[in-house]
């Protein structure tokens, strides 16, 4: 039987370094992507099997300190729904409004957005139990086949 491999989930944070609660989410996210990643290093022949199906699925961490562009921001609104723009874009109305704003001005863009690109799902701001449950419903290995 064949086996197809999808490749690491992508989690896209638009950071702002100035930003202390970016700061924050980054550090986050950087603790996360590390635990998921740690292997086994004792007795590396005994069954982990167990401890594996509890562990997180790895992710790949893009960090970018640029805002959106607009077909990023217009799927990121798609995910959140075309009436939070405001929250994602300061001052926008709308998802047009959203757009034409940030292409007039980047720096309304509202960072920290952390974007699950292969699931759908954004987290808008610090929230940690929001993140954490992001990363907690990523597809596991054993998920994908």
């Amino acid at each position: 039987m064949f086996r197809f491999h999808r490749g690491l989930d992508t989690i896209t944070l638009f950071h702002r370094p100035s930003l202390p609660s970016s700061i924050r989410v980054l550090t986050l996210l950087k603790q996360a992507s590390a635990n998921a990643s740690e292997t086994a290093t004792e007795d590396q022949a005994s069954d982990h099997s167990h401890q594996n199906k509890t562990q997180r699925t790895e992710f790949e961490l893009n960090v970018t300190e640029d805002p959106p562009t607009s077909d990023q921001l217009r799927t990121i609104l798609e995910y959140v729904g075309g009436t939070r723009a405001k929250d994602v874009v300061d001052g926008a109305r709308n998802e047009g409004d959203a757009i034409r704003t940030l292409g007039q001005d980047p720096s309304k863009f509202k960072a920290p957005v952390t974007v699950d690109w292969n699931n759908g799902r954004v987290v808008i701001g610090e929230s940690e139990s929001e993140i954490m449950k992001m990363i907690s419903q990523l597809p596991k290995e054993s998920d994908s086949v």
